[in-house]
């Protein structure tokens, strides 16, 4: 059957440009799954998605112009109980032989691995595209992500804009259909502005050209080339380099069909204004497009982009540059009046300010995390009184007007007002590099003093959360969470301080009311207070959260190319330094490399099954030489003993890559031991001497990792 293109197109009101995308994806992919529903055996990903502020599309290379026939399969009763024991058909079977408008002869017998039974069978002739695809875009429509629809007029139906127009094109053919209260035809329309009359569809594949040639760029990918280009050139204008974010380009793409970009100034004194408040109000408020200079610094220079090509392009940077005065001069006006008064002023005021219910208010919070931030500073020689000072100072800016209007810049906006006030220039930075990683492919704090609050805010934070029993479930996570423990253990890791987690724990826990892990308990089902036995809850919290951050290192490491395998390896040992851990994983990964490394796993394998089996506990004492048979046996024990000595240097030293290509030497010997000696033997202390030598053998290993973990190489 010939296949040909088919397009769809759904004209409507201007849609929420944060929508735009999505709705297309999911008005694209409802088309293929109700045609594929029908027989129509289309590719997926072969299914071109296009959209722009006014339209939804969607544009199928080959579709045919009707279905497969069809194979209709009815099942009757079961065989057992089809006919009488005078061979007569059961009522079961004859009223299911004429429900099918047929005869008990015409039926057919179905064996299954249940038993046999009767169907009717026939063949259906496909329906046209044309009768089908009416219902297909309907469900299509119908299940879109649209939260709130919107009704408009006197009609019943529902969508998320206002529809006008709606095209649907087989080959050159129109196909006909209502939906929502339109008649299917082949006029889409153009710009607004440029060409706002209809456009005359030849066919779908031509649907394209037919609206560029009507000032509508159709294709998403097509408008967001034009628009970088657009903005390159007129910040060329400038003399400076345009900060075009992704996700500032995804909204000005759905906010345009036929983008041209103006280059525009504003006056030099808002300048004055940290140059984060300036950027966000341009980008949140207008979508407008900032100009930095070489050194990154903000310009007064910046970048609207219209959805017009102006005869008068002059007057649109007039309206542009008005527009932008009142945002700056409202952002200048918050900067001053925050600098009225010290930053540390504002620490009083986050009392009235609930962090939650059972944690207290943020000033609570501060307070822990403070002392929390000392304890750490102390312990990792990072100067404790500016640590403390940056603790105190980090949730202050939360009270500002700034961060008020903008909450995206909290930190950013503390950082600016504490370098004002004279702190300390390592004090200032923490106050907003403690917020870090904020995203994914974020680094950690550059400073010492961030690390340290980085680390403190947020083992407080989960502590907390976790006490109260308010832990992430599902995809529910409202606090935030796993975000939380990934940048706690990033900062443990790439900070390079060195701190075992769990103590951290322990004393973030002790610091929290008792009425938190109260609110965390189940309720009793009589309805008195749940008895609480705080220390024990503590550390069941505290084993619980170390587990969770050891989970978000998972991704961490696969991220980095690591294979899980590595990381059980080293999660077998759960070493409570997490820069420790580091070194391990990434030392096992080496030696995963090597060529002697599956011998040895597997060994290594063998030898913890070996003496689980035998119940051998830790090597108490060392091994008999007397005993030792010679060859392979005492060829073991002396090549043991050569690396045990060249290895306690780099177990103390931490060098786990050297130490495990120490170990890599013992391939031989343990695998002529494996081949030629029998470790339990009948002689009970042959026997136990052997099983010590294993056992001394496995627990070097585990200086590093459980290497017995290790899979083999595809």
């Amino acid at each position: 059957m010939t296949e040909q293109a088919l397009l769809i197109e759904l004209g409507t009101e201007e849609l929420p440009t944060r929508t735009v995308d999505e709705l297309a994806q999911a008005f694209a992919g409802g088309i293929v799954e109700g045609l594929n529903k029908r027989g129509f055996n289309l590719d997926a990903n072969s299914a071109q998605v296009y959209c722009s502020p006014r339209r939804l599309a969607v544009l199928l290379p080959a579709v045919a112009a009707a279905q497969p026939d069809q194979t209709i399969e009815r099942r009757g009763p079961a065989a057992a109980a089809a006919f009488a024991a005078d061979g007569t058909p059961s009522k079961a079977l004859s009223g299911f032989a004429a429900s099918c408008s047929t005869t008990v002869e015409q039926l057919q017998k179905l064996e299954t691995d249940k038993g046999a039974w009767y169907v009717f069978r026939s063949e259906q002739p496909g329906q046209p595209l044309a009768a089908l695809l009416p219902e297909v875009i309907a469900e299509a429509l119908k299940n879109l992500p649209v939260p709130k629809p919107m009704r408009w007029g006197d009609h019943d139906y529902a969508f998320v804009r206002p529809v006008h127009w709606l095209v649907i094109v087989h080959g050159s053919e129109v196909i006909a259909a209502d939906i929502l209260g339109l008649s299917s035809g082949r006029d889409s329309r153009g710009h607004r502005f440029h060409h706002n009359k209809t456009v005359p569809i030849a066919s779908a594949h031509s649907w394209l050209a037919d609206l560029r040639a009507a000032h509508v760029l159709a294709d998403p990918a097509e408008r967001r080339e034009r628009i970088r280009a657009e903005v390159a050139r007129a910040a060329q204008e400038t003399g400076g380099q345009a900060q075009l974010s992704d996700s500032l380009l995804d909204e000005i793409a759905n906010l345009t069909e036929w983008p041209v970009a103006i280059a525009c100034a504003f006056d030099e004194d808002f300048l004055r204004v940290p140059q984060e408040a300036l950027i966000m109000t341009m980008e949140t408020n207008q979508k407008f497009v900032s100009v930095l200079d070489d050194n990154g610094r903000l310009t007064r220079h910046f970048i609207g982009v219209a959805n017009i090509d102006s005869l008068a392009p002059a007057e649109i940077r007039k309206g542009y540059e008005r527009v932008i005065r009142p945002r700056f001069a409202d952002a200048r006006f918050f900067y001053d009046e925050d600098l009225k008064s010290p930053l540390i002023d504002q620490l009083e005021s986050l009392k009235t300010v609930t962090y939650q219910q059972s944690l207290g208010s943020v000033w609570d919070k501060v307070i822990r995390v403070a002392e929390l931030t000392r304890t750490i500073a102390n312990r990792v020689g990072v100067d404790a009184a500016q640590a403390t000072r940056a603790a105190a100072l980090a949730k202050c800016d939360l009270m500002s007007r700034m961060v008020g209007e903008f909450p995206e810049l909290q930190g950013v906006m503390g950082r600016y007002y504490a370098a004002a006030n004279g702190e300390p220039a390592d004090v200032a930075r923490a106050v907003d590099e403690f917020y870090r990683p904020r995203f994914a492919g974020d680094g950690i704090a550059s400073g010492k003093v961030g690390q340290v609050l980085a680390i403190a805010e947020r083992i407080d934070t989960l502590c907390g959360i976790f006490a109260v029993g308010m832990k992430p479930s599902g995809n529910k996570d409202p606090f935030a969470l796993r975000r939380a423990a990934l940048g706690l253990a990033r900062t443990l890791i790439e900070s390079g301080l060195a701190l075992e987690l769990p103590p951290l724990l322990q004393e973030a826990l002790a610091q929290l009311p008792e009425a938190a892990f109260v609110a965390g308990l189940p309720k009793s089902k009589d309805g008195k207070p749940p008895l609480l036995d705080a220390g024990a809850r503590r550390q069941e919290i505290a084993a619980e959260l170390f587990e969770f951050v050891l989970d978000r290192l998972r991704g961490y490491y696969a991220d980095a190319g690591i294979a899980g395998d590595r990381f059980e390896a080293v999660r077998a040992l759960n070493p409570a330094d997490l820069g420790d851990f580091d070194a391990r994983i990434r030392a096992v990964d080496a030696f995963a490399r090597l060529p002697e490394a599956e011998a040895l796993a597997a060994a290594n394998k063998r030898i913890a099954n070996i003496l689980r089996q035998a119940q051998a506990g830790a090597a108490t004492a060392g091994v008999d030489s007397a005993l030792l048979a010679a060859g392979a046996e005492a060829q073991l024990h002396q090549s043991l003993l050569g690396v045990q000595a060249a290895a306690e240097p780099l177990i103390h030293g931490r060098d786990y890559v050297a130490l495990l290509r120490q170990l890599a030497r013992l391939r031989a010997p343990v695998d002529a031991f494996f081949t030629d000696v029998m470790v339990m033997a009948d002689d009970a202390a042959v026997r136990a001497n052997r099983l010590q030598l294993l056992t001394q053998l496995r627990q070097l290993f585990l200086h590093v990792a459980d290497i017995s973990v290790l899979q083999p190489a595809n």
